[in-house]
């Protein structure tokens, strides 16, 4: 989350004459994360939140996201619910730019995860993946591993002033990762982004995902990496396996996987930091000035790299036999 679009009280206004939510009380912008701007809405109605889409968010891939949780709420999942303006439309417009007005979900993150809360985020991942089977639209993973390539044809400069000698390093990577990379795992509706501050907890137990905004059509497994190594690696940059066990009995107490796609896992989390490392790069040099966000550093995804890269097999540790 983070704030790059200022909102007036008049256009505020505006926007909430289209729904049944009465007058505005309070809008408060939230300095997180680096691709939309988000705002804590407080009307007479109660409390919401407000997104304005920025940046990588396709116009033309919102409904996707809409209707989605619209989706996996009416099937139990705990998500942000969009609301509909009294037309029953989910998308508006605010200063020229897409928005929409979603509910407020309890809850709060975790900046130290146990290895508790990886069991039950673990657990709320296979959750989403079971509520979104049957979900009619499609939307492809523009941040696959087909994309990586392409991607980093122009960060090459940008790795080097990072840290000498890692666009080649970077290079190697993404040729072996394109050669190894699984085919045929199961596929569904994936989160994409389930990091720890977009997952809630209730007095330690899971309470709901936020932040939908990358959720695509892929191999449901490469969200179980993603999760990985967002929740399994501590801040000195080793690999918690006692972690990484539990997120994936979690998981698997609510959807086992197969024996191919417990295989694909090391493969699967090496691209998954290098997906985030190259989209972190990117956004590194990029972010526009006076906005208030705060660009994620690239390096910490480059440290989690290099402990994939060195030792391909240990999330296997974190697999059941």
């Amino acid at each position: 989350m983070a704030v790059y679009t200022d909102i007036t009280d008049e256009e505020l206004g505006g926007l909430l004459a289209d729904f049944d939510l009465g007058q505005a009380l309070s809008l408060k912008g939230v300095a997180e994360g680096v691709e939309n701007s988000n705002f804590l809405l407080e009307t007479e109605a109660g409390r919401y939140f407000l997104t304005v889409y920025e940046r990588r968010v396709k116009a033309d891939d919102l409904p996707f996201f809409l209707e989605l949780l619209r989706w996996i709420a009416g099937r139990g999942f705990p998500s942000a619910t969009p609301i509909p303006d009294r037309a029953g439309r989910l998308l508006k417009t605010v200063r020229g730019k897409p928005c929409a007005i979603v509910s407020f979900l309890s809850g709060l993150a975790v900046r130290r995860p146990t290895a508790a809360h990886c069991r039950e985020a673990g657990a709320g991942l296979a959750q989403l993946h079971l509520a979104a089977e049957g979900f009619p639209l499609r939307r492809a993973n523009d941040l696959g591993q087909a994309a990586w390539g392409p991607m980093f044809a122009g960060l090459h400069q940008a790795a080097e002033d990072l840290k000498p000698g890692l666009a080649a390093t970077i290079s190697s990577d993404l040729e072996l990762l394109a050669r190894r990379w699984p085919k045929g795992l199961p596929e569904g509706v994936i989160h994409a982004d389930f990091f720890p501050d977009n997952v809630f907890f209730n007095q330690g137990k899971f309470a709901g995902a936020i932040d939908f905004y990358f959720a695509c059509i892929d191999a449901l497994a490469y969200d179980i990496a993603v999760a990985l190594n967002a929740w399994c690696f501590e801040p000195d940059g080793s690999f918690n396996i006692t972690s990484a066990r539990q997120l994936v009995a979690g998981y698997e107490s609510l959807r086992p996987l197969s024996d191919l796609e417990r295989s694909a896992l090391p493969v699967l989390a090496h691209g998954a930091a290098m997906r985030f490392f190259l989209t972190r790069l990117a956004d590194w040099g990029a972010t526009p000035e006076g906005a208030l966000v705060r660009p994620k550093d690239p390096l910490e995804y480059e440290r989690k790299l290099a402990v994939h890269r060195s030792s391909p097999d240990l999330v296997l540790f974190g697999a059941s036999a």
